[in-house]
């Protein structure tokens, strides 16, 4: 049998792991299906919207599988429902509310898109369903340069090590809204939120966004339920 030169089999071995480090690392595969709603409440009808949001479907076995996020700082919107719809998603035609017109709504508009992410025994320790409920969240959506997808994916997927953030989570675009990822980082107080932002003044992460995102809004919120 004839044996590799021993330069050779280094300089395989090098270019070997060059490769390696340059494949972006795969992202954990979704498994449950989500429904996200952004919404905006007419002027003065915040908190009957607020109300509306949390009010559940009593015969829905999962209906206490949400969480309701409200806007601070960002995008156009007030609150973010996402709620845990299961292994997969049906859509009824079902009558308006009788009380409802267009003078008593208290939403202005809303979006709706249907994502793939972890379960939602995950989905809840990530987001800190037992936590104190002070809590800072930050909302992002994104969407992909052309032929960035895996790329963009891993970078929002990656844990970062220097971060004080307390949990990640990655949502996967399904049907709906024009974005292909909704990113939510979870920091347990406002000073671990300060404390990141600093530390994130070089600009390194943004530049790598740069590379891979063509469009991005970025709000933060707090947990009303």
């Amino acid at each position: 049998m004839k044996m590799l030169n021993p330069v050779l089999a280094a300089v395989f071995l090098c270019v070997g792991s060059l490769a390696d480090a340059q494949t972006p690392a795969a992202a954990p595969a979704p498994t449950d299906v989500y429904h996200v709603q952004f919404a905006k409440a007419a002027p003065g009808q915040a908190a009957a919207l607020e109300k509306n949001l949390k009010t559940r479907d009593p015969k829905n076995p999962m209906a206490a599988h949400y969480i309701l996020l409200r806007h601070q700082e960002g995008a156009d919107w007030d609150y973010c429902l996402i709620e845990h719809v299961g292994q997969r998603a049906t859509v009824e035609v079902t009558p308006p509310p009788a009380t409802t017109t267009s003078a008593t709504a208290p939403g202005a508009w809303h979006e709706d898109t249907f994502v793939g992410g972890p379960s939602w025994a995950e989905f809840q320790k990530t987001m800190d369903f037992a936590g104190s409920g002070n809590s800072v969240y930050i909302v992002s959506v994104h969407r992909q340069a052309p032929g960035h997808r895996v790329q963009l994916l891993e970078l929002l997927s990656r844990p970062d090590p220097t971060s004080k953030a307390g949990g990640n989570a990655v949502l996967q675009h399904l049907e709906g809204g024009a974005w292909t990822f909704l990113a939510i980082t979870r920091y347990n107080s406002w000073q671990d939120f300060g404390a990141d932002r600093t530390s994130a003044a070089s600009g390194q992460g943004w530049q790598e966004a740069r590379q891979h995102s063509a469009f991005h809004n970025d709000t933060i919120a707090d947990r009303v339920r």
